[in-house]
């Protein structure tokens, strides 16, 4: 069985990047996977800090999508790394959703994301799913970790 998610409110919603899961990374606090990668798009800059303070997930989309300041140069090469480092850091803070993306086994992830044929699958189904794959990278390390502790 293949597992969906897009929204918050889907049954897997928690795996969404706007779910409020937030997580310390890099000495600071981030309220969602969302606020720390699309501040991460202006590393180092005041358009960062405001991101990690927007009020809400999709407010901090916003200013990560605006094209009034120029996003870091290298952000094409390190964009799917910042990603897995933000899912990681989620996954790792709050056990209730570790132990959730654990019980999902070996079944396939897919954000069903129709207008996203990056990060989700598409309207179609013939996006590159990169967020469900880092899920399943991320779900396979954790149990990794889980079965060396034990």
């Amino acid at each position: 069985m293949t597992i969906y998610f897009y929204t918050r409110t889907d049954e897997y919603g928690d795996f969404c990047n706007f779910s409020a899961h937030g997580f310390a990374i890099d000495d600071k606090y981030w309220p969602t996977v969302e606020h720390y990668f699309q501040a991460k798009k202006f590393a180092g800059t005041k358009q960062e800090s405001a991101i990690q303070r927007a009020r809400t997930p999709g407010d901090a989309k916003g200013l990560g999508r605006s094209t009034a300041i120029p996003l870091r140069p290298d952000w094409e090469d390190v964009k799917d790394d910042i990603m897995y480092q933000g899912v990681l850091r989620k996954f790792q803070t709050h056990d209730d959703i570790r132990d959730r993306l654990l019980a999902t086994g070996d079944e396939e992830i897919v954000e069903s994301a129709p207008g996203d044929y990056y990060w989700g699958c598409g309207a179609d189904g013939t996006g590159q799913n990169k967020l469900g794959k880092i899920l399943m990278r991320v779900r396979h390390e954790l149990k990794v970790q889980s079965d060396s502790a034990t």
